[in-house]
Parts: C-alpha cells; sequence; structure tokens
C-alpha cells in the first residue's frame, strides 16, 4: 500500500499543476483566482509564521484591524498551515510562493485523500481514481479558488481512510494518526472543521451501536486506549480554536450571524443544477439556473453530470456492501438538504429546511455564513458513489466484451469525463509589490483608501515587516473601524486628524492610485498647513507622519 500511496500522491500533485495551469509558471508573480480573499489568506499563513518566531502566545493578536484584539479570528484562521507559514513570513514574495503552494497541495490532498478512502472501502484502482478526481475536481469547486480553506479538505477523507483501516486491522497507530489528521483539519478553520466535527460524532454514534448490538467486536483495549487519546487531541484542538472565536463574538456582537443575513448565502434547489462561471464546459448550459442566484459564487452547487451518473450506477450496483450504499446515499441526501441553509420566516416554516435545526439548536452552526459549503460532504459521498459506479460499468464492459484492456480503456475515459467537467480555466492575476516607500511609514499605520478590497492588498502589504495596521480584511469589519473609515472621508482635515491622533496612529499612507472614485481622490493636495502633521511624496504614495498626541 505504500508505493500505491506514493503513486497516488505524485498523481495527485501532477493533476493539481494541470488542471490549475499555468499558475505553476508563476508561482512568485500571481496568484490563484482573484486579488481578493487568497491575497487575505496568503497574508494569514505568512502572520502564521511570524508569530509563533517572534511571539508565539500572541498567536491571535494579528497585525491588522489595530487596536482590536483576536484579530486573526476575524476570519477562518489557516493554523495547521503553520509550518508553511515559517516560510512564507520572510518576505511578501515568499507568502505569496508559499500560498500558491499551499493552493496545489490542497488540491493534491483532496486526490489522495478520497483514493485512498475508495480503496479501503473496496474500490478498484480505477474507481478510486475516479473517486478521487470526483472530490478534488467537482465542478462547484471552481467558484470556491478564492478559498483556500474550503479547498483544503483532503485531511476529511484521510482522516476517514486511517480510522477505517485501523479498525478493521485493529491498528492503534492508525486510529491514532487518523484522529490526530483530524485534529490537523480541524486546525485549518471552522468552515470544514465543524461539519467535519459533526459528521465525525455521527460516525462515532453509529459505531457505539454498531458494538452494542453485536454488529461488530468490541475492540481490544489498545484500541480504546488510541480513540481515547486521539479524540482527547482532536477536542482540545477544537477547543483551543474555538476561544479566540468565541472571544471574538462576545467583544463584537456585529459579528453574529442573523438568520437573514446566513438566508442571502443560503443556495436554492436550482443551486444543484448551477455551475459556477468559471466553469469551462457547463458555465453556459447552466446559465438559466445560475442568473437567479444572489451570490452564485457561494450557491452554485452542481456536482458534475459524469459524476452524478457515475454515482447513481454506484448506488445501484454490488461494489460496495448494501448497507454501506444506503448509508452513503442517505449521507449525500442529507447534507444536500443541509447545504440548502435557511428561510428568514417566522413560526415552524422556518423548519422547511432542515440546517434552521442547526441554526437554531447545534453548537457553532450559528456562526456559519455559507451554509452551501456543506457540499463538501455532499460531494465526497458522490465521489465514492461515483467510485464504485465505474467499477460497475468497467466491471460490464469486460463481461461483454472478454477484453481487459478495452474495459480499462473505459475506466480511463470516464475518468477523464470527470476532470473535463472540473476544467476552469483558472485565471491568475499578478500580484503588485508592496510600495517600497511604505517601509518608512512608522506604525501604527492607516493606508487610503480604506475598504474590503483595499484593505485585502494592504494585509497582504503588511507581510513587509508586519507593522500594526489599521487596515484589515474578514468576515466582518468591527464598528469601530467602520466608524472610523466614515470620520476620515475628509481626510487631512482637523476633525479626521484629530481622530487619528487620539486613537493614536502615527502615519497614514495614501495611494493615489487606488484613490481614484473613492472620497480621497484629492486627498495628496489637501492644504495641511495648520495641522500637526508632515506630508512626503515617495514613490507614488503620500506619506503623511502625524505628530503624537501631548498626553
Amino acid at each position: 500500500m505504500g508505493r500505491e500511496a506514493l503513486v497516488a500522491a505524485l498523481a495527485g500533485i501532477a493533476l493539481a499543476i494541470g488542471m490549475t495551469w499555468p499558475l505553476t509558471l508563476h508561482l512568485g508573480s500571481d496568484i490563484g483566482k482573484d486579488l481578493g480573499d487568497p491575497l487575505l489568506q496568503a497574508w494569514q499563513v505568512s502572520w502564521i509564521g511570524h508569530a509563533l518566531l517572534e511571539r508565539p502566545l500572541d498567536l491571535w493578536q494579528a497585525n491588522t484591524f489595530w487596536p482590536n484584539v483576536d484579530t486573526l479570528a476575524f476570519s477562518d484562521a489557516l493554523v495547521g498551515y503553520a509550518p508553511a507559514g515559517l516560510v512564507a513570513q520572510q518576505s511578501p514574495h515568499a507568502a505569496l510562493v508559499v500560498y500558491n503552494l499551499l493552493f496545489l497541495g490542497a488540491y493534491g490532498l483532496a486526490f489522495l485523500g478520497a483514493y485512498l478512502l475508495g480503496r479501503e472501502l473496496g474500490l478498484g484502482k480505477l474507481g478510486a481514481v475516479a473517486a478521487g478526481v470526483a472530490f478534488a475536481y467537482a465542478p462547484w469547486k471552481l467558484a470556491q479558488n478564492g478559498h483556500l480553506h474550503v479547498l483544503s479538505s483532503g485531511g476529511i477523507p484521510l482522516t476517514l481512510f486511517l480510522l477505517v483501516r485501523g479498525y478493521r486491522r485493529r491498528s492503534a497507530w492508525l486510529v491514532l494518526a487518523g484522529w490526530l489528521v483530524a485534529a490537523w483539519q480541524m486546525t485549518l478553520g471552522f468552515t470544514l472543521g465543524l461539519q467535519f466535527a459533526y459528521l465525525l460524532a455521527v460516525l462515532g454514534v453509529i459505531a457505539v451501536v454498531a458494538v452494542a448490538v453485536g454488529a461488530v467486536p468490541i475492540p481490544e483495549r489498545r484500541i480504546f486506549v488510541a480513540t481515547a487519546v486521539g479524540v482527547l487531541v482532536f477536542s482540545v484542538a477544537a477547543v483551543l480554536m474555538a476561544r479566540p472565536y468565541l472571544r471574538v463574538i462576545d467583544e463584537h456582537p456585529e459579528a453574529r450571524r442573523t438568520p437573514a443575513y446566513v438566508e442571502s448565502f443560503s443556495p436554492e434547489l436550482r443551486s444543484f443544477l448551477a455551475a459556477p462561471a468559471q466553469s469551462w464546459l457547463w458555465a453556459g448550459p447552466s446559465l438559466r439556473a445560475r442568473a437567479p442566484l444572489a451570490a452564485p459564487d457561494e450557491m452554485s452547487l452542481f456536482s458534475g453530470l459524469a459524476i452524478s451518473l457515475l454515482a447513481l450506477l454506484g448506488v445501484l450496483g454490488p461494489v460496495f456492501t448494501r448497507r454501506l450504499r444506503i448509508g452513503i446515499a442517505v449521507g449525500v441526501v442529507v447534507c444536500a438538504a443541509l447545504s440548502l441553509g435557511v428561510r428568514d420566516v417566522s413560526g415552524l416554516d422556518r423548519y422547511l429546511t432542515p440546517y434552521r435545526f442547526l441554526f437554531d439548536f447545534a453548537p457553532g452552526w450559528d456562526g456559519v455564513r455559507t451554509p452551501g459549503r456543506i457540499n463538501t460532504l455532499t460531494s465526497l459521498g458522490l465521489a465514492l458513489l461515483a467510485g464504485a459506479g465505474l467499477c460497475v460499468f468497467v466491471r460490464f464492459v469486460r463481461d461483454r466484451t472478454g477484453a481487459r484492456t478495452v474495459a480499462t480503456v473505459v475506466g480511463v475515459g470516464l475518468a477523464a469525463a470527470i476532470l473535463v467537467e472540473g476544467l476552469g480555466p483558472l485565471s491568475h492575476p499578478r500580484v503588485s509589490a508592496p510600495p517600497p516607500a511604505i517601509r518608512r511609514a512608522t506604525a501604527p499605520q492607516l493606508h487610503l483608501p480604506a475598504g474590503f478590497h483595499d484593505d485585502l492588498v494592504y494585509s497582504y502589504w503588511s507581510t513587509l515587516g508586519y507593522p500594526e495596521t489599521v487596515n484589515g480584511a474578514g468576515g466582518f469589519d468591527p464598528a469601530e473601524y467602520d466608524r472610523l473609515r466614515k470620520m476620515v472621508r475628509a481626510f487631512p482635515d482637523a476633525r479626521s486628524v484629530a481622530a487619528l491622533r487620539e486613537l493614536g496612529v502615527q502615519s497614514v499612507i495614501l495611494h493615489p492610485d487606488r484613490a481614484q472614485g473613492t472620497p480621497w481622490e484629492g486627498a495628496a493636495d489637501r492644504p495641511i498647513a495648520a495641522l500637526p502633521l508632515e506630508r512626503e511624496f515617495r514613490d507614488g504614495v503620500v506619506l503623511f507622519q502625524l505628530e503624537p498626541r501631548r498626553p
């Protein structure tokens, strides 16, 4: 199995490079999908590495959104990528290269994890390949290319592979390894970590019931010990990850998700027929289903025609046991129903979408913004069934023709059809380097213009030394920062300068090339003679140095 796993890992990397081509040629200059959330996540990974080296006890006290606290928890934090962050923290260029490598690696691990899980559950090699490509490259994932925390799903099937194999073979080390991988997956954020934790809980209950009724033998003591240690490690990881987020919600009521807000990101039934606009094959044919969606990138859940047809064949065929087929199929239906999110209505009608039960009664779910990402679990179930369906079809062709080679060619063709449905192409815009002049700005600092899309760029630029920066981007804007942005719309004027000095800001960096069409378009030329600040034009930016406020 070791050699097969190595080959599968190499195949996963090769597929990731091919499916995202030509990003590999531009690792140090471009970034996958767009200049939005990917820049934020490049900063995240870099900051985590920087914090571990410089002040590990203050990991969550990131340099952005100053002077707020726990600001790393203002969005899903990729703490599990800390080892890569040790390299990324060296410079903005290093942060970009490392992010792109993690992006490719996330696809590779998703393929590998699903492949290994498929093999352990009884799929042949071709069927496992189909399961791997179906999980990694289902069309709906094209819309998630800007969300590394969503793409980083390979730990889910890898955990299940290790646990199934460990319990079957009575291997305490494999069982422990499975729980350790589960703990690592949890440290990549609650977008997937929360749904994964609940999946493990459900599977745990099923396992306990199976032991209680005698369907499976009672595990040995060493398996109990490995399980107990693994569950403890997983629970500690979950608690340590949750604590800063709970503090943020207590400190910032604006971070709470209301039913109306979650509904604005909740998919509709038509979403399962809507492929993302990035889909090379299905964007056009699914336009009528996608066009009415309020947030197409979060609501397009099309899993692919080839995957769906093969999954149906996998439910009907005898590759998996009848009990396993039914279990996976039920899981797919339940997760698909949950991914429809909530409808902000009163009375019992609110529970017509089952996600509302989770939102109202289950811990953690009232903090989730995008229910459609439960489609990750739906996609895993479909991928396993699609792998089984491919095995059924290949066996049928082999039995009818008597030619193993023909059957193999058919199987490879079906796996290739899944890949074709998952083709992008992937956009890879060039990332601008931070202006050299910002090194001269003392911290704490504020960049103008200030706004979500600009702040994403400033967050990435802050990897140049990690200065305390008022700007920041995340899952919500702190109320204080929102008020400050409105207060400094006329900067530099007496009111805005007084507010910044009161806060403790020491420098303001104006980017004229980004200010066109904003309230700060003419800020570079506004008079400052009567104001307690100095102005310097340098390297395409304008540096305003504020005089410290006297005590």
